[in-house]
């Protein structure tokens, strides 16, 4: 884990599959995931620890932007895997020193579930991100208003997909989640007492 004293977010994205559920994929905006993914990493790398399940459509999004900035990836970044998936990581995981690997259950499900556990409940968030997804944003929004409570939560809602429906479902968010597409200006406005 990182040796500095930083704030830890979490992020919990992915780009939703056609496959999967219709409402996800159907709502989502592929090019406003991307961005404000991008701008987040952005916003958040330099000043704070960025934590994430690396989800193969991220992870190539975070590294583009942790070698743009030059960050030392070990001091900002931490990515989680299940060992479920080995044969299937993509080469980007291997930019990263800080890997957390979790150990393989019997089954998909509850090798991801654990991977969450141990993501989510082992690190001192003080806030998490929730930008486009599918089923994946729902179960890790609720595992981490268990383990994180007080901390802020932040739905993008123009992402679409799981985020937009996450946000429908709490009230009194800011309204700019739901139309912002400025994504650097809006990370850091609502972000800033957390990373500085």
């Amino acid at each position: 884990m990182a040796t500095k004293n930083l704030n830890k977010i979490f992020l919990s994205a992915s780009v939703p599959l056609p496959e999967r559920n219709p409402l996800f994929y159907e709502t989502a905006d592929f090019v406003a995931i991307r961005d404000a993914v991008r701008a987040l990493a952005t916003v958040v790398i330099p000043k704070a620890h960025l934590v994430w399940g690396g989800h193969p459509s991220i992870t190539p999004l975070i590294r583009y932007v942790m070698n743009v900035l030059k960050i030392d990836s070990k001091e900002h970044i931490t990515l989680y895997q299940s060992i479920f998936f080995e044969e299937f990581f993509p080469k980007d995981n291997f930019a990263f020193e800080n890997i957390q690997l979790t150990e393989k259950k019997d089954t998909l499900l509850e090798s991801v579930n654990f991977m969450r556990i141990k993501m989510i409940s082992e690190n001192d968030f003080k806030a998490g991100i929730f930008i486009g997804g599918m089923e994946g944003i729902n179960d890790e929004y609720n595992m981490f208003k268990k383990y994180h409570p007080n901390a802020l939560v932040i739905p993008v809602a123009s992402t679409g997909a799981a985020s937009k429906l996450l946000y429908k479902e709490i009230p009194n968010l800011n309204k700019r989640l739901e139309s912002d597409y400025a994504y650097m200006s809006l990370f850091r406005d609502l972000l800033e007492e957390y990373i500085n």
